[in-house]
């Protein structure tokens, strides 16, 4: 599978992640720039989930039916056309790092992945929603990892 290239002009990989884009600050969501989308995508979706919460992987972010002709999102960006899932503190659209105090640094993983088909994901939906979608769909994809501790 090929693969995207994703960074942040916000954050490096596996570097702190600012404070303005946690969820007890600004709230917003980082700004994120990709390359290596294959032509023949039709679909971009963006997840991002904390492996190292206490209760298991944190859902912070899903983002789907994005145009593959799309090569980022700036800070705190809404596609219009976009579908915002729902993350785990049961809210749609984006939501930041908020570890438990004292509890060292998580690893917030955020992928892009280029779909063949259309996904059709409908608004609220699930990090497990667009990974049913994804399956035999998915033409790529690229990881970026930020750290953030209270």
């Amino acid at each position: 599978m090929a693969g995207i290239e994703l960074r942040s002009p916000s954050f490096g990989d596996h570097q702190p992640i600012p404070a303005r884009h946690a969820k007890d600050h600004d709230n917003l969501s980082p700004a994120l720039e990709w390359a290596g989308v294959p032509q023949e995508a039709v679909e971009l979706a963006v997840l991002c989930e904390d492996p190292d919460a206490p209760g298991g992987s944190f859902t912070h972010w899903v983002l789907a039916a994005l145009q593959p002709t799309v090569t980022g999102l700036a800070e705190g960006e809404h596609p219009a056309a976009a579908v915002e899932g729902r993350n785990d503190f049961g809210e749609e659209g984006y939501g930041g790092p908020l570890p438990p105090v004292g509890h060292g640094p998580h690893r917030y993983v955020f992928w892009v992945f280029a779909a063949s088909a259309p996904l059709g994901l409908m608004a609220g939906a699930s990090a497990d929603d667009l990974r049913r979608a994804l399956a035999g769909k998915e033409l790529a994809s690229g990881t970026l990892v930020g750290t953030y501790q209270r």
